[in-house]
């Protein structure tokens, strides 16, 4: 039997293959997984890639030789960092904790944290039921991983200066210690997680593949996010959006091949965390707040952005949506108030709301159990961060997403191929929640937690 003995070496973990004869060995897999997840790509990015005059060769092989999904029904927001959660655990926001991209931080203290830290997720994670089974796992720059248990070998997605210091974190964040520098020896230097641009992708590529070959994880996750920020700056399908995912899916072949070199029973999977629509306009209501008195400033920061000193209601960006939230929960006259000034807003189709989810119904899907209700844009518009001026200004030829999953353009992916899964299944639109039981499933394993049946791949 063929498994792998952990060993630690001035502070490093080797995996040595091996035959057993040990105190300690890994278990085998049932599939090793390689789960690549492309941060915003649409399922027909590959379904009709012709049509999109894409040539993606690499993700277009999971059409013929593996099981696909027409589209991936998300999670309230369809954002990245909730999506991402849901994706490793098959549960919904409201259950694994992960509500949003951002911490609520009406006043801004926080500095525009993330949601970065494992400790702050409630769920069971697909990383943590392998590490249980003795399968060796490893990550690089999945959300919501920083110190996440069940990661034998993690460098997780963070940053917060998004400077050149950002690495001196990150090397002190990655696990074991010392694992960064013993890859920088060879590798070159990293990248921080706020660097998304189509060579920091092929840095986590290069990355990636001697993880792969080095430590032989039997579930690895990598997270390519520079198509997410190509299509925020120029919209979906654009020539630099469609450069980016061609560009990537070079990156894919890569990633596959030293995956099968190093287990040709690797099955490869490809997910994304939401779709994306074009936008070319803002939507602007803290102005509405600061007038009504619901929210107050105090003069500006040394960056020249307002000082918030209190707020009574107010509202919580995720992109194409926004939670009302109050400070007080039983405070009825600040929610009338600020209900009447968004329900206002919304008579008028000019500006950009296309309906105001009531809390019974958010909540029930899943989404920000702590507000009041959640106002829904219409495509064309995201929101807008300006305290004066008009409510609605202009945003030519960007990109969003946070819309509600009911969305069809919110849809996202899920792609496998490998030994074993079954050619050409078409899985039509499936549940974002199946994912992860059906990862499960491949690694043989289960999920704790009331979690759906997995997709039928194999």
């Amino acid at each position: 039997m063929r498994c792998c003995r952990l060993v630690w070496l001035a502070g490093l973990l080797l995996v040595w293959v091996v035959t057993c004869g040990g105190t300690v060995c890994a278990a085998e897999p049932k599939h090793p997984v390689l789960m690549i997840s492309i941060d915003g790509m649409r399922p027909d990015t590959v379904t009709k890639a012709d049509a999109h005059g894409l040539h993606v060769p690499n993700l277009r092989r999971f059409i013929t030789e593996g099981s696909y999904a027409e589209g991936v029904i998300g999670v309230v927001p369809t954002l990245t960092y909730p999506s991402h959660t849901t994706l490793v655990t098959g549960v919904t926001p409201s259950v694994h904790g992960i509500t949003s991209n951002t911490t609520f931080d009406p006043l801004f203290k926080n500095q525009v944290g993330w949601y970065w830290y494992a400790d702050m997720q409630h769920a069971q994670t697909l990383w943590e039921a392998a590490h249980k089974k003795g399968i060796v796992t490893a990550n690089l720059n999945w959300p919501v991983t920083v110190d996440a248990p069940g990661i034998d070998v993690n460098m997780p997605e963070y940053w917060r200066a998004s400077t050149p210091d950002d690495l001196y974190l990150l090397r002190a964040l990655a696990r074991p210690l010392g694992l960064q520098q013993q890859l920088e020896a060879s590798e070159g230097t990293y990248v921080d997680g706020n660097t998304t641009t189509v060579a920091s992708d092929a840095v986590r590529t290069k990355y990636g593949v001697a993880m792969l070959r080095r430590f032989h994880p039997g579930f690895f996750t990598i997270h390519l996010s520079s198509l997410d920020e190509t299509e925020h700056e120029t919209a979906p399908f654009s020539a630099a959006s469609n450069s980016n995912i061609e560009a990537i899916d070079g990156m894919i072949g890569a990633l596959r091949d030293a995956a099968l070199a190093v287990n040709p029973n690797t099955v490869v999977t490809i997910v994304s965390d939401h779709g994306f629509v074009r936008t070319d306009h803002r939507v602007n209501f803290y102005g509405y707040l600061l007038r009504a008195g619901l929210m107050t400033i105090g003069g500006t920061s040394p960056l020249g952005t307002p000082v918030f000193t209190s707020w009574k209601a107010t509202l919580w960006p995720a992109g194409g949506v926004a939670a009302v939230m109050l400070h007080d929960p039983k405070d009825a006259a600040s929610l009338d108030e600020i209900m009447k000034i968004l329900n206002g807003l919304a008579a008028d189709p000019a500006n950009g709301i296309l309906r105001i989810v009531p809390a019974a119904e958010l909540h029930a899907m899943g989404g920000f159990p702590d507000a009041q209700a959640l106002v829904v844009l219409k495509d064309d518009y995201q929101l807008g961060y300006a305290f004066s001026g008009p409510l609605v200004t202009p945003a030519p030829s960007t990109g969003m997403h946070g819309y509600l999953p009911s969305n069809p353009e919110m849809r996202s992916s899920f792609f496998a191929m490998g030994r074993g899964i079954a050619h050409g299944r078409d899985l039509g639109v499936v549940d974002m929640r199946q994912i992860a039981p059906t990862i499960a499933d491949l690694l043989g394993t289960h999920l704790a937690g009331k979690v759906p049946a997995g997709l039928k791949v194999q």
